[in-house]
């Protein structure tokens, strides 16, 4: 990725004074964020709010153009007395692992899940890396990216305060900002179970995995989110679709909201672009029909499409993804 200039200037924007940078080639909004000492995931729809009629497609930057830096105002300093010496104080996170050593602090925003039980899982995995296709000559494979969205998602609903099992899991990979995602094979299921090659073995194990868990968290608000990238013909673009048991309705409330959510993302981000995903029954799908929580199923575009390989391989995208899948999962709860 391109450095930023170092030339900044400032704005008015409302009654403050904020930064302004220029964008050069290669830039995204999380490494723009980021080289400016700015959280990128707290501060993400910041950033978008601002700048919205000065990006492309509403999520990425213009090479050359000036954007607005959001206001971070995380560190309060106190003098003492004499005026000699300072106190610093800051919100402290909590660091997990699996997120990796660059994501690995999880800083609060809220408590607004406290006490909720979240079970996330992302399709394929293990010896099956589910649909395959080639970008820029290099393989890339639908397991890895249902993983990121999932692990980005998955530090989203911490950060309100929610109970998170992560039921497929790869203890080396952690949130990754590439687009290329490496291709490997040594993902387990929770808490460490080799996964299976038999196809209904493996969704056997995920099921049986989900619904022990459930049963130890009974009497508590519990949720389960699957996360697939779809695999439809080569040249064929979708948007995101969500699915749900038809006799539930806690489950059918969670997708739609979800759905919900996306609308009104791409309406106010995306205003030329008509949302095409959909919420409906598929209560033939092995992971709907056999689990026990409340669940929404969800098919995040089309790997060996183009278009949709741009909003997949994307970090930024999927940093969005798994953001808008958050605050339909708040809008779910909290309704």
């Amino acid at each position: 990725m391109g450095a930023l200039l170092v030339k900044t200037v400032t704005a008015a924007y409302g009654q403050d004074s904020l930064k302004v940078v220029v964008a050069e080639k290669g830039d995204g909004i999380l490494s723009l964020l980021r080289k400016q000492g700015v959280n990128p995931y707290d501060h993400y729809d910041d950033f978008i709010a601002m700048n919205a009629d000065n990006l492309r497609d509403s999520i990425h930057l213009y090479a050359g153009r000036k954007y607005i830096i959001p206001k971070v105002d995380t560190v309060e300093v106190v003098q003492t007395l004499q005026g000699k010496s300072r106190q610093i104080k800051e919100v402290k996170g909590v660091d997990y692992a699996i997120f990796g050593k660059k994501h690995a602090t999880v800083i609060p925003k809220s408590e607004r899940l406290k006490g909720n039980v979240y079970y996330l899982v992302s399709g394929h995995g293990g010896p099956d890396p589910g649909a395959m296709a080639t970008y820029a000559g290099q393989k890339i494979a639908e397991d890895e990216y249902a993983y990121d969205i999932t692990l980005r998602l998955a530090k989203e609903l911490i950060s309100h305060g929610a109970m998170v099992y992560i039921i497929i899991r790869d203890e080396n990979d952690g949130i990754r900002d590439e687009r290329i995602l490496k291709i490997d094979h040594d993902e387990v299921a929770y808490p460490d179970k080799t996964i299976p090659l038999n196809q209904v073995a493996r969704l056997k194990q995920r099921v049986d995995i989900v619904n022990r868990l459930y049963r130890k968290h009974r009497g508590k608000y519990q949720r389960l989110i699957v996360t697939h990238v779809d695999s439809r013909s080569r040249g064929q673009n979708i948007d995101v679709f969500f699915y749900h048991h038809e006799k539930s309705k806690n489950g059918k409330k969670l997708a739609e909201s979800i759905h919900k959510t996306f609308q009104e993302k791409y309406k106010k981000f995306q205003p030329n672009r008509v949302y095409s995903g959909t919420f409906e029954d598929r209560s033939s799908l092995y992971m709907v029909k056999k689990t026990h929580p409340a669940m929404t199923f969800i098919e995040i575009g089309n790997i060996r499409s183009k278009k949709d390989q741009r909003r997949i391989l994307d970090p930024d995208n999927r940093q969005a993804l798994a953001k808008w899948i958050s605050e339909g999962v708040l809008r779910d709860y909290e309704k």
